[in-house]
């Protein structure tokens, strides 16, 4: 098998990736992660997997390089990473009582091959009080998390349910992941 790089600082990505087997290394770099107001969500998302991917390439030419992102959206809005306690709580108040779609787009990039795709998974939240949002905000847990929650922690018992991938949730589409990667093993052999 091929080296692999994961271009991410996440602990979900980093745990999601190991748990498939993979042996790979974990390197960051600054991507601009500002959202093109004429793309769509989910152009948007696709893109920045890419971006992601494709940084610090000229360092890793033989490596599999492995980019993800991943957004909530609700309404066609897209919601990142709190900035504030305020901001948790705007945003864990408008996903309560309704469905939102969780976005990760994925790309892998092996020497001249470049994948490149979304995952899209929903999201049904049960009906939260002020009280329980405020709860869960004095958790620490929805900072650093786009939506504002963890699936995989406490922010689960604010989910009803949800259709799709939950690793795609969690942060990693791992489906799609392994989708991509038998292609370019395939190809190694």
């Amino acid at each position: 098998m091929e080296k692999i790089v994961l271009k991410s600082s996440s602990p979900r990505r980093y745990e999601l990736l190991k748990a498939l087997g993979y042996e790979f290394e974990v390197k960051t770099f600054d991507v601009d992660e500002t959202m093109d107001d004429n793309l769509t969500p989910f152009e948007n998302v696709k893109e920045l997997g890419l971006k992601k991917a494709l940084a610090g390439r000229e360092f890793f030419k033989d490596y599999i390089q492995i980019g993800c992102d991943t957004i909530v959206v609700f309404e066609d809005k897209i919601y990142g990473k709190p900035h504030s306690e305020q901001d948790a709580f705007d945003m864990l108040k408008k996903l309560s009582g309704n469905m939102h779609l969780v976005m990760s787009g994925l790309a892998v990039v092996y020497k001249d091959k470049v994948f490149n795709d979304v995952s899209v998974s929903k999201v049904f939240f049960k009906e939260l009080s002020d009280e329980d949002i405020k709860d869960y905000i004095k958790t620490g847990e929805p900072f650093g998390k786009a939506g504002s929650y963890a699936i995989q922690g406490i922010g689960g018992k604010l989910v009803d349910h949800y259709e799709g991938s939950l690793n795609n949730i969690i942060g990693l589409p791992t489906e799609l992941l392994q989708k991509m990667m038998e292609v370019i093993e395939d190809e190694v052999r």
